[in-house]
């Protein structure tokens, strides 16, 4: 295990494995496992050992959230400033998601509502099974839809009115229609759920590292880019690459008849 406080954290052969672990409340957030989250992913672009990071879910649950008791007790007694830093917080999380320059697989079981449906929003793949049930409750306790960059990231996945309806509404999507929607890239039995995303991972940890890396960071920048520019921004990544041994690598394979072993440069 890893060094962490307030989650679980294994990383074996490239693979970070995450969870919350309070399983016995179907696993909320508090203040201490937002930031050390946020701290966690922001220092992982300077990490060699962690190729892919898979957000499981902990006793039959992804998340509930942010903690009633915990956060939002307290949320209601703070000052604007205060209250102004948290959200900066969560978002913060979010960012360093985003900016963490690995693939990250959610694989998500039963509760994934508010904040956890948010962290599976931000991953670049998500898994679930058929007792998966995801809600961005925010308007249920009155707040707007419009949290940790929901009603930016939401739509990009699911669609403008799609997303429209869960962020009104604060309803649960089962599984079949997060699937259908596209929000969840395959449905699997729970027995199966934790295999399928370490597969998924195993082929990402041991495909071209550097060059998911690549991916990864043009799929959060070329959001704001015109089309022109994401074409040059793309051009000159693609030169980085190719620069690369593992360019190579495939090219020597490939005359070979071999399959190629990336080793990430």
């Amino acid at each position: 295990m890893s060094e962490t406080t307030h989650f679980l954290c294994n990383i074996e052969d490239g693979i970070a494995s995450l969870a919350l672990n309070r399983p016995e409340r179907k696993n909320p957030l508090t203040f201490d496992s937002y930031a050390e989250l946020r701290d966690w992913f922001r220092a992982l672009p300077y990490r060699d050992d962690v190729d892919v990071v898979i957000f499981t879910s902990n006793g039959g649950n992804f998340s509930s959230g942010g903690d009633v008791h915990d956060i939002i007790g307290p949320l209601t007694k703070m000052k604007m400033k205060e209250l102004l830093a948290f959200t900066r917080m969560t978002g913060d999380l979010v960012k360093a998601m985003i900016h963490c320059g690995k693939p990250i697989i959610s694989a998500v079981d039963g509760v994934c509502a508010g904040a956890g449906a948010i962290i599976s929003m931000a991953s670049d793949l998500r898994i679930a099974t058929p007792e998966a049930k995801t809600a961005f409750l925010f308007n249920r306790v009155g707040l707007a839809g419009c949290d940790m960059g929901a009603c930016a990231i939401l739509p990009r996945i699911i669609g403008q009115t799609r997303a429209a309806e869960l962020l009104y509404l604060g309803r649960s999507m089962n599984s079949l229609e997060g699937e259908r929607w596209g929000f969840f890239n395959q449905v699997v039995p729970a027995d199966e759920l934790i295999t399928t995303a370490k597969g998924i991972g195993r082929r990402i940890a041991d495909g071209p590292t550097f060059a998911n890396m690549m991916t990864k960071t043009a799929l959060a920048q070329e959001w704001s880019m015109t089309l022109d520019q994401a074409i040059e921004a793309e051009a000159q990544a693609q030169a980085i690459c190719m620069q690369g041994q593992d360019f190579h690598r495939a090219y020597h394979a490939f005359v070979a008849k071999e399959r190629p072993v990336f080793e990430g440069d």
